[in-house]
């Protein structure tokens, strides 16, 4: 049962199981508007992670997000490891600073996603994973339930289709990028959804 497991080793579980599952998907998005690698890199950094995530859940949590994210820099090519890596090295060093508590979530998730703005130099409504993020970002400060926060994300990635894209190679289509999904705003809704259903699951005693 997904719930016996220790809590950062499910959680690597869970993200796993939803890259593998949609990693012919995620490729199909971005060979319409990329290079048409996303789903196979992401499946690489995830089965990266997925292989060390016992040695990962023996670790503090801010050393655990961080070690993942050199993990997912190191190995998911193009953009989206230098994104996602920073989102969790920045997040494991808030949580450090910020020690333990209610509210922790809520202090350094802001932060670490600036500095995927920065890292991506990029904003909300360029068509990128950060469209997803702002909005996890949002829904998690007005403490929203995890189902919500997961129907926050979804509903982005969405969003995402009648944009145009400004950043990265699908910005070089202009135009013919509006109509499909932006790849690194659907993996990270997966992702946000998967961690959003396992975290509703965990039993919190």
């Amino acid at each position: 049962m997904r719930t016996s497991r220790p809590l950062l080793p499910g959680l690597i579980e869970a993200c796993h199981a939803v890259i593998v599952s949609n990693a012919d998907h995620l490729g199909e998005l971005d060979r319409a508007i990329g290079d048409g690698d996303h789903g196979t890199n992401m499946k690489r950094g995830s089965e990266a992670v997925y292989a060390e995530r016992d040695q990962l859940g023996g670790l503090p949590l801010p050393e655990a997000l961080e070690k993942i994210g050199m993990v997912l820099v190191t190995t998911i090519g193009g953009a989206a490891g230098p994104l996602y890596g920073t989102l969790l090295i920045e997040m494991g060093r808030g949580l450090r600073a910020a020690g333990s508590g209610d509210g922790v979530l809520a202090e350094t998730l802001p932060p670490a996603v600036a500095a995927v703005a920065r890292r991506g130099r990029a904003q909300a409504g360029d068509k990128t994973l950060l469209d997803v993020l702002y909005a996890v970002q949002q829904a998690v400060l007005k403490q929203s339930p995890p189902a919500e926060v997961a129907a926050y994300a979804m509903s982005a990635a969405t969003d995402t289709i009648a944009m145009k894209a400004l950043r990265g190679r699908a910005s070089f289509l202009g135009d013919r990028s509006i109509g499909h999904m932006d790849p690194g705003a659907c993996s990270c809704a997966l992702l946000t959804g998967s961690i959003c259903r396992f975290l509703e699951e965990f039993p919190s005693a």
